[in-house]
């Protein structure tokens, strides 16, 4: 694994974040740092996002901040080229996977069967995306799928919050989760950045008795 996603397997949870104004990213940045998640995937899905990653990127040096929805190799360019250190893609696009791995860009790309492990084990990688996890199966799903791949390990995102992180970061073949529960939309359009603050912290409080 490498040292990107090994950063990321100690903080434990992945903000995903959806950002329509890059005003917004420098105080939600300090709020994630501040409540102790020093990491975000900025989502591909806004006109922001590029401006956003840059803004994190060079404000928060020792922020993990990775790009996610990336649905082409010219989006890996633009977040990488703003400062992203990962991408994270809903599917199995081979083409952007290899992109990345030929360039050395940790890449997380989304599964949910075990064709998709297998093309992703072909490409190379360790580490992969389960979306949507809970959907798609939650953690029982997870844990079929991880035994006879024994050497992959999962990110699962969709549907996880405070009420279920435990059954996912329980098991060991899961390096983290992508959650947005502290992260709502609405905190950030209306500008509470105290409590997404505030979640956060009960977020990372919440892996530490997890990972106890």
């Amino acid at each position: 694994m490498n040292e990107v996603l090994e950063k990321i397997q100690k903080i434990g949870i992945v903000p995903v974040v959806v950002l329509n104004d890059a005003k917004d990213a420098a105080p939600l940045a300090k709020a994630l740092c501040d409540g102790g998640l020093p990491c975000a995937e900025v989502t591909f899905r806004t006109d922001a996002a590029e401006e956003s990653i840059r803004i994190m990127a060079e404000q928060f040096p020792n922020m993990l901040v990775g790009a996610g929805t990336v649905l082409t190799t010219d989006q890996v360019d633009r977040a990488v080229a703003a400062g992203a250190k990962f991408i994270v893609s809903p599917g199995l696009n081979p083409k952007i996977v290899r992109y990345c791995v030929e360039k050395n860009i940790p890449i997380t790309p989304g599964t949910t069967n075990p064709s998709d492990i297998e093309q992703a084990i072909e490409c190379g990688l360790e580490v992969v995306k389960f979306f949507p996890a809970e959907p798609a199966g939650g953690v029982s799903m997870i844990k079929a799928m991880a035994a006879p791949y024994v050497g992959i390990k999962f990110m699962p995102t969709g549907g996880i919050n405070a009420k279920n992180l435990e059954d996912y970061l329980s098991f060991d073949k899961i390096i983290c989760c992508g959650g947005s529960w502290m992260v709502k939309g609405e905190l950030v359009n209306n500008g509470e950045f105290d409590k997404i603050r505030e979640l956060t912290a009960e977020a990372r409080k919440l892996v530490d008795s997890i990972r106890k």
